[in-house]
Formats: C-alpha cells, structure tokens, sequence
C-alpha cells in the first residue's frame, strides 16, 4: 500500500515537472515568436493613437478599450482558427491572403497621404472637419488591426511550426493576449500622457511642474507625429508583406534587387551595416507600398469612388 503511495507520488512529481517544463517551453517560444513580430507590434502602436486624435479625452479611453476587444476577437476568433486550420491543411493558402491583406494595408496608407495632399477647398472638407463618427472609427481601427494582427499571428506561427497542433495554439494564444495588452496600454498610456501633464503641473515643485507643462505642450505634437508614424507604417508593413510574399511565390525579382542593395549598403556602412541594411529594407519596402496603394487609390477613384459619386449626384437632383 505504502510502496504503491510512493509510486503514484513519484508518478505525480514526474507529471508535476513534464508540465512545467511544458509551460517553460510554451513561454520560451511564446517569447521568442513575439520578438519575430516586435516590428509589426510597433507599427500597430503607432498606428492605432492616430483614431482618438481631436476627439474628446473622456471618449479616448473607451475607443482605444473597444479597438482592443476588437483586436482580441481578432486575433481569438477569426485569425488564429483560420491560420492553425490552413498551416495543417492547405499551408500554401497563408502567403496569398497575407499578400491581400497587405495590398488592403498600402492602399489605407496611399489613401491617407492622397487626403493630405488634396487641396483643402475639397468639396468634402466639411464632412471631414465634422465630429469623427465613433463606430466608423472603431471599425476602421479594428479593420487595419485585423491585417497587422494576421501578419503578427502568422510570422509568430512561422516561429513555432515544428511544435505540434495543441502547442502551437496554445503559444498562439499567449501572443495574441501578450501583445494586444503591450499594444493597448502602451496607446492608452500615450493619448493621456497630457492629463498627466496637466495633473503635474498643478502639482507643487517648480520642476514637477515645469515637467508637467512640457507634456500637456508636447503630446499634441507627439499624436501628430504618431499619425504620420502610422500612415508610413502601413505602406511599410503593407509593401513588406508584399516583397516576402512575392519572394515566397517564386517572383524573385523584387525581393532580389532590395536584398543586393542591402548586401552593398551593408558593406558599405561598416560597424552601422546591420541599422543601414534594415534602413534601405524598410525604404523599399515602403516605396513597394506607395506604389501599390497609389494604384489601388487610383483603380478605386475611376470605378467604386465615381460610380459612389454619380449614384449622390442623381440622388440630390431628385
């Protein structure tokens, strides 16, 4: 009785430390699949303030929580089963439909840059000085966080593809809550770093103070830059997203020429070859980007766009 006792204590102790093992190494590839995907969770940083800029502070917080649960059901509910399914069973699907989704990407991108070069007698300047519609803002934001997540998800399974089926879902899982946390609070923290400003500047102590008055004076500033930060973002990770993938499909070309001109700058630079390297990488890419988006902006003005405006122009004349 007592040997069988000490037996299934061994038996339990042996499962006991196979389990935290197996959580070790969950959180180890979990950490290093998040690592792979730091650049895109980046680029969803500085993209997502841009959707609370000018409105009301005491809406900020409620978007930036419903763009989050947004990005959760995402990653959750949509990616993560389409993504596990396709890499056990049509593998060679994952690279054309991240390939669609970056098109989506440099065309968001190129349609924000056309927006800030038009003139601004624009016959819609009105419409868009007027308050920001919250849902059209929310959706919008979880429409652009759905192809980066899918690009954060997908490079994060390409990190852990020779764990099994169970594992790799559950490492998926960790990253999905890991980073949509990161992302979030990091926004929330940046939209109302100027109420913190403005809390310290009442606070006693000239260099409180002082420390406060440059935040509420720089934060505005910062979510400007943000959104410009953002709209290169996504001709950067949209054209990216592109060049792989053409590179994956065979189409050497493009991906060829970049890595050359990498290889040269490189060798060029010396200690500061790595930095310059990813420099004239992320250049390329996000000229791919513009490119694309420029002529996916120009396709959508001659058939969507006009038909949209033909449709209005019939509408108001009865």
């Amino acid at each position: 009785m007592a040997g069988g006792l000490v037996a299934l204590l061994d038996d339990v102790a042996v499962l006991a430390r196979a389990a935290a093992a197996s959580v070790d190494d969950i959180g180890a590839a979990a950490a290093k699949a998040s690592a792979k995907a730091a650049g895109v969770v980046v680029d969803d940083t500085a993209v997502t303030p841009q959707y609370v800029h000018g409105l009301a502070a005491e809406r900020e917080l409620p978007i930036i929580r419903r763009i989050a649960v947004g990005s959760l059901r995402n990653k959750l509910l949509i990616i993560l089963p389409a993504i596990l399914l396709l890499s056990q069973f049509l593998p060679f699907l994952l690279t054309p439909i991240l390939m669609l989704g970056g098109c989506y990407l440099c065309y968001e991108g190129a349609e924000k840059v056309w927006h800030k070069l038009r003139p601004h007698h624009d016959e819609h300047a009105a419409d868009e000085a007027a308050l920001p519609d919250e849902n059209t803002i929310v959706s919008g934001a979880v429409r652009t966080d759905f192809i980066l997540s899918a690009e954060i998800m997908v490079i994060s399974l390409n990190e852990v593809a020779d764990q099994g089926f169970v594992s790799r879902a559950i490492i998926l899982i960790v990253v999905a809550l890991g980073i949509t946390v990161l992302v979030y609070g990091v926004v929330g923290l940046i939209v109302k770093m100027d109420d913190v400003g403005l809390h310290l500047s009442e606070r006693p102590g000239k260099g409180v103070a002082k420390l406060g008055r440059g935040l509420v004076k720089g934060m505005p500033k910062l979510l400007t830059a943000l959104t410009v930060i953002g709209t290169a973002a996504m001709l950067w990770v949209g054209g990216h997203i592109l060049l792989v993938g053409t590179d994956d499909l065979g189409l050497h070309v493009l991906y060829g020429a970049v890595h050359h001109v990498e290889e040269i700058a490189h060798d060029a630079a010396g200690a500061l070859g790595g930095l310059v390297a990813w420099l004239v990488n992320t250049l390329a890419s996000a000229l791919l980007g513009l490119v694309v988006g420029v002529i996916i902006v120009v396709v959508m003005s001659l058939t969507v766009y006009r038909r949209k405006a033909a449709h209005a122009g019939e509408t108001e004349k009865h």
